[in-house]
């Protein structure tokens, strides 16, 4: 019985489906969209545009991990939906999200490679990293995927790592600045800067009571960085954005146990109750620490909000993103 392969087919175009007579792949988790990964994208485009074929990211959904390693949950640096608008955003015609099911996670290099890469896609190319690994156990290697793909005629192109420092750039050497707070640092390996998204709910309104108003995120499924207070842009639902002071962690003043995220918006007045807001994290201005009293705070967030409005300036000119609205379809094959 042959086996299925199931998820959604993403572009900004419309009439969007799973090509049938040729296409560039490039496969991955993608996660964070680093300067890799576009490299990655960029070689993709270079190689069948020409062609006059497609070039689609095929991902996965939930992240493999969340299958192999249940009992070791590490959250992702985006969100399906961001990794999908990121990836678009490079240039490419359409991202594939393939659902994660153990049935996948099972099958041999070869069998990956042939029914859920040759048989599902049918490629003209593919597009890699020099690390790239497939099947079950990791055990696929771009070895693998050559000898196959010159016996199928498909042609391969295996892009180098991206360095920075010396270091090649990875979500995993991403996710270690993040949770250390060195999210400048972090910047400089993605495309567009650190963020994460949440729903605005309410929250004990003490920023409002000290004369700096914050929006309290909830639902947020992504990395959230270390503790501490931050320098970056919010975006909200409409597409306004705005300088913001970020704060990560306990309101240790009032005696609070719960980690939040809040971010006061630099010249925004009005009601962002039930919408969701995506902050981006340019600078960590300090730790997170336990004042005196109200007006030790008071003092403390003058400062930080003058240090942000200095940085504004800069921060809303970094690169980010072109939302657009996407169409999508399921498929199964």
């Amino acid at each position: 019985m042959p086996r299925i392969f199931s998820g959604t087919v993403f572009s900004s175009a419309e009439g969007v489906s799973l090509p049938e007579n040729g296409c560039g792949i490039t496969v991955g988790n993608f996660d964070g969209v680093h300067l890799g990964h576009q490299e990655i994208v960029r070689c993709l485009i270079e190689s069948v545009r020409p062609l006059g074929l497609p070039s689609i990211a095929v991902t996965f959904d939930p992240h493999p991990a969340a299958l192999l390693c249940p009992n070791q949950p590490k959250l992702s640096l985006t969100t399906i939906d961001r990794r999908v608008s990121l990836l678009l955003a490079l240039g490419l015609d359409a991202v594939c999200v393939v659902k994660t099911t153990p049935e996948l996670l099972n099958l041999s290099a070869e069998q990956f490679y042939q029914e859920a890469l040759r048989e599902c896609f049918h490629p003209a190319a593919i597009v890699e990293g020099e690390d790239f690994h497939f099947g079950h156990n990791r055990q696929g290697t771009l070895a693998h995927l050559r000898r196959w793909s010159e016996r199928d005629s498909i042609a391969l192109r295996e892009v180098s790592a991206v360095q920075v420092d010396g270091v090649a750039v990875s979500s995993s050497r991403i996710r270690a600045l993040l949770e250390d707070g060195d999210v400048a640092k972090a910047a400089e390996l993605l495309v567009f800067p650190y963020a994460l998204e949440g729903r605005v709910v309410r929250g004990q309104r003490r920023g409002a009571q000290l004369g700096f108003p914050t929006v309290n995120l909830h639902d947020v499924h992504t990395l959230v960085p270390l503790e501490g207070v931050y320098a970056g842009v919010a975006t909200t639902a409409c597409g306004d954005r705005y300088g913001a002071a970020i704060h990560v962690g306990k309101n240790l003043t009032f005696g609070a146990v719960e980690q939040t995220v809040e971010a006061h918006l630099i010249g925004f007045s009005g009601d962002l109750y039930g919408q969701f807001v995506e902050v981006n994290f340019s600078q960590r201005l300090r730790g997170t620490e336990k004042f005196k009293g109200p007006q030790a705070l008071v003092e403390q967030l003058r400062s930080d909000v003058l240090q942000v409005e200095s940085l504004s300036q800069l921060n809303l000119k970094a690169p980010q993103y072109e939302r657009v609205s996407l169409t999508s379809a399921a498929f199964s094959r």
